[in-house]
């Protein structure tokens, strides 16, 4: 069965690119995906964009022409929960979309002809990917980017917003999560893709999980270089958890 790795960023999945086996590159719908093996396993990887529609767009074109039978995001994002960090690591349990609104047709950030708000990850997908995540860090030993990252890097585990709004001050990263809070929803994070890309899952019945390097606060005190980071950090996290993956698979 093919896993499809998906990310925004080109500096996302640059490690797993270069060790990818038996390169192929297609064009579909104005992306480029490559095709080959990693650790004697086929993949695909592709590229989205960021926005909700880019990666809807693109996982579907995975399922579509390429057959992907799991889909497996990988990128960075915005920590918004309670003690979570810059350089820890997100696995989705589920996802909301914190920008969807169809109120009085439905509940607030529910889409419209779903039957709840939050969009599910697969679970047994999921619990593979957290183990992964969770070899590497203790694998790793604490051997992080000083400079980068104030304390070693945690895994957490649970609910993820995406919406098409990049969310870059205190202000807005505050009054986000304190909405979806009192509705009872617990916001780890925040990005540009995952919820869309979970939706398209749910529609076609593909597993679908997700990883996400938090590389800032989701506020205005920048601490670390944003470019510097997903090279040096995530794209490390990246190469390391998908290998580890790919081995329980």
């Amino acid at each position: 069965m093919t896993l499809a790795i998906l990310s925004a960023l080109p500096e996302e999945q640059s490690g797993l690119l270069a060790c990818l086996q038996h390169p192929e590159q297609v064009t579909r719908a104005g992306r480029t995906f490559t095709r080959g093996t990693l650790h004697g396993q086929p993949v695909v990887l592709a590229l989205s964009g960021m926005g909700k529609v880019a990666a809807a767009t693109t996982a579907t074109a995975l399922i579509e022409r390429f057959g992907a039978a799991r889909i497996v995001f990988t990128g960075v994002a915005g920590g918004v929960g309670e003690g979570v960090q810059v350089g820890d690591v997100v696995v989705a349990q589920d996802y909301v979309q914190h920008d969807m609104d169809a109120t009085p047709l439905c509940a607030r950030w529910q889409v419209p002809g779903y039957s709840a708000v939050r969009l599910p990850c697969d679970t047994t997908l999921t619990a593979m990917l957290s183990g992964a995540v969770s070899a590497y860090l203790q694998s790793a030993g604490g051997h992080f980017d000083s400079e980068l990252l104030a304390q070693p890097p945690r895994l957490h585990q649970g609910l993820v917003a995406s919406g098409d709004q990049f969310v870059s001050c205190a202000q807005a990263a505050g009054a986000l999560r304190a909405d979806l809070l009192a509705a009872g929803h617990d916001v780890l994070a925040v990005e540009m893709e995952g919820a869309a890309v979970a939706q398209v899952c749910v529609d076609y019945g593909v597993p679908f999980a997700a990883v996400r390097a938090i590389s800032d606060r989701a506020d205005d005190d920048a601490h670390v270089d944003f470019h510097r980071f997903i090279q040096s950090v995530a794209s490390r996290y990246a190469d390391h958890i998908v290998r580890g993956l790919l081995r329980v698979l």
